[in-house]
């Protein structure tokens, strides 16, 4: 849980270092975009402020910003760079990556007044969260979101487990869809998962295994509303132990960035700053 940018920022590296992965989340109050002000609000954005400033909806804007923010201090404390420094691109399907930098995956969601943040050092990462109580049992499952196998679990199941049910395998398909890429262009009734909460790989719409122990997943669920899950896949390549930019880039790269960048413009907040 990270309360705003002032706080501690180890327990990331020290995640990283320990696991391969950190998960933050964090409350939109705490980074709402305001608090930052306007000219280290935009520094903060980057090549994102442009795509803020054509937001017109106030609170995907804010939600937008805030996201964007957590994740770049996130990534800089696991890069030991300045929030400023990091910047983001995106594939042709949306899926963020730190430009310059593939050292450590990242992804990003965010529903209502939660932020939610996945760091990977090993491989691939996918987060996802929406709200535990949401009712999306009905007609349509097969169509939609399940497949033959699943409908068959789900309609196992209780009556007031069923929605629950249903949260977790959306959330566990969209962290999976992030990690690999493909967003909402895979279809959800083509993979699927298990639905008693066992450690599950993907499963094939008849219930066999589709993927290995290359992949690992994980459903959290945090005090509130909320469930969370994660999707971490394995590379093969090995983790990548070191992640400070300064010692994995060259020295002359790294002050020709810190200068272009203005280092002493945009130095720590006034104490009357709430960031």
């Amino acid at each position: 849980m990270m309360s705003g940018p002032r706080g501690d920022w180890n327990g990331v590296r020290a995640d990283l270092a320990r696991h391969s992965v950190a998960l933050l989340h964090a409350r939109l109050d705490d980074w709402r975009p305001e608090g930052a002000g306007g000219p280290r609000l935009r520094a903060l954005l980057g090549r994102d402020w442009s795509r803020f400033l054509d937001l017109t909806h106030h609170d995907v804007r804010t939600r937008f910003a805030a996201s964007r923010v957590l994740l770049k201090y996130a990534a800089a404390a696991a890069l030991d760079v300045r929030p400023q420094a990091v910047e983001l691109g995106y594939t042709p399907t949306g899926r963020p990556y730190l430009l310059g930098y593939d050292g450590v995956q990242i992804s990003l969601s965010h529903t209502e007044d939660l932020l939610l943040v996945g760091l990977a050092t090993s491989g691939t990462i996918g987060v996802d969260a929406e709200r535990g109580d949401r009712e999306l049992y009905g007609p349509g499952l097969a169509r939609h979101l399940c497949t033959p196998r699943e409908v068959e679990l789900v309609e196992a199941l209780p009556a007031e487990e069923r929605d629950p049910a249903l949260v977790r395998l959306w959330t566990l398909k969209e962290a999976y869809s992030k990690a690999i890429g493909l967003g909402m262009q895979f279809s959800f009734t083509d993979f699927g998962f298990e639905t008693d909460h066992s450690v599950t790989g993907v499963r094939r719409p008849d219930g066999t295994p589709g993927t290995g122990t290359e992949w690992a997943f994980h459903t959290y669920y945090l005090d509130g509303p909320f469930t969370i899950s994660v999707a971490v896949g394995d590379a093969g390549f090995g983790v990548t132990e070191d992640t400070q930019a300064g010692t994995m880039l060259d020295a002359g790269i790294v002050d020709a960035l810190t200068e272009a960048l203005g280092d002493d413009d945009l130095g720590p907040p006034e104490d009357d700053e709430r960031w």
